[in-house]
């Protein structure tokens, strides 16, 4: 009788343990769902978003093509609710919900024809489905309108900066382009108003932009009405009440324009300093510069490091500047914070705009015999 080999079997075992383990995994088999989706008139309907939800909660998108059609490849094995996401205007509506099976190595066919789907409906779903179709005919059509006034808006601006630049015997010829064109961009945001009716949820950008392409060309009143509509429709939007007050401002309805700013800094305590300095610039350039302190000042309180609202806060104390007779001659009084906003604002930019001007301001000031010392940051002497 032979005797067992336990050294060449034992090595026969380890030799197929170390096959099991080094021999390659087959990759497990997926499958796909592909189809095509036709809209309520039954032609392709593209740039719709196609959701696969799984029996196991994985979730797979992806979009029909301009074709209508659309693919989600690489799906395990089960059951499937494939779901067709209506887009805007009726994208509040619940998804339209199939289901079916993926198996590997297969690929799952849904076509939907949401024409043939409605005309099996009662007449109520029907009514449904055309008044969601007049919706989104109506939302087609101000998306078209938007689009056209933000086009003219744009031309607008050009037109305001050519104006800012052009000749004595030019400007009258700019200032009639600039209302041209105010004009134009306004009748397509009103037709894009119409489009969708006062309760339309997007109603309040429409009426922001009318206001922006009466605010371009200085029409204020119109621009304040708008500013305010926007108001009325989504009245939690900071950026609303920051640009009625700038017109109102302009206007020269000084305590108006500071409620709007006042509630746009409350809205958007992050942004309060800007919404101050809008105010005061906004008065600086109305030439209304004694009122423009107050709100420079809460300006540079709130945000210490703008030299823009350093050197405005600066050029408009100048307008409480007197004069004091010492002796027999006028001697300059400034009012306080006057010398130091400028030499703050010198410290912040000392090469740019702002900082340059302040520079200039506190050489003019010292030839006035203001007798202020007009280097930054001249520090004591140790004692």
């Amino acid at each position: 009788m032979k005797l067992f080999n336990r050294s060449g079997a034992l090595a026969a075992i380890l030799v197929l343990g170390l096959g099991c383990v080094l021999a390659p995994r087959a990759a497990a088999q997926m499958g796909s769902i592909s189809g095509s989706i036709m809209d309520i008139q039954g032609k392709p309907w593209p740039e719709v978003v196609i959701r696969a939800v799984s029996d196991q909660g994985a979730k797979q998108e992806t979009k029909t093509d301009s074709g209508g059609k659309f693919s989600l490849p690489n799906l395990r094995s089960g059951i499937y609710d494939v779901l067709v996401v209506f887009p805007p205007p009726n994208d509040k509506q619940a998804p339209y919900q199939v289901k079916c099976r993926v198996q590997a190595g297969e690929d799952a066919k849904v076509d939907l024809n949401f024409k043939d789907i409605v005309a099996k409906q009662g007449t109520d779903v029907q009514e449904q489905v055309k008044k969601q179709e007049e919706a989104k005919t109506k939302f087609e059509g101000m998306k078209a309108h938007f689009s056209a006034g933000n086009a003219i808006l744009e031309q607008e601006k050009a037109a305001k900066a050519e104006l800012q630049k052009a000749t004595p015997d030019q400007r009258d010829a700019a200032k009639q382009k600039l209302a041209d064109l105010s004009d134009q961009a306004a009748k397509e945001y009103q037709a894009a108003q119409q489009s969708i009716g006062e309760k339309d949820p997007n109603v309040h950008l429409l009426w922001a932009k009318l206001g922006e392409a009466y605010d371009t060309a200085n029409r204020n009143d119109e621009a304040a009405q708008a500013y305010q509509q926007a108001i009325n429709a989504k009245p939690d939007v900071p950026g609303y009440y920051n640009n009625l007050g700038n017109v109102l401002a302009r206007a020269g309805k000084i305590e108006q324009a500071k409620a709007a700013y006042t509630k746009s800094a409350e809205l958007d305590p992050p942004n309060a300093a800007t919404a101050w300095r809008n105010f005061g610039i906004s008065l600086y350039n109305a030439n209304r510069l004694a009122d423009a302190i107050e709100p420079l000042q809460k300006s540079t309180e709130l945000d210490p490091k703008n030299a823009q609202a350093w050197y405005l806060l600066g050029a408009s104390l100048l307008m409480k500047m007197t004069t004091k007779k010492v002796g027999d001659r006028e001697e300059v009084q400034l009012a306080p914070g006057t010398v130091e906003a400028y030499q703050k604002a010198e410290e912040l930019d000392p090469n740019g705009q702002w900082g340059q001007q302040a520079k200039q301001g506190l050489t003019d000031l010292k030839a006035l015999g203001a007798g202020i010392e007009t280097k930054v940051n001249v520090k004591k002497k140790k004692s």
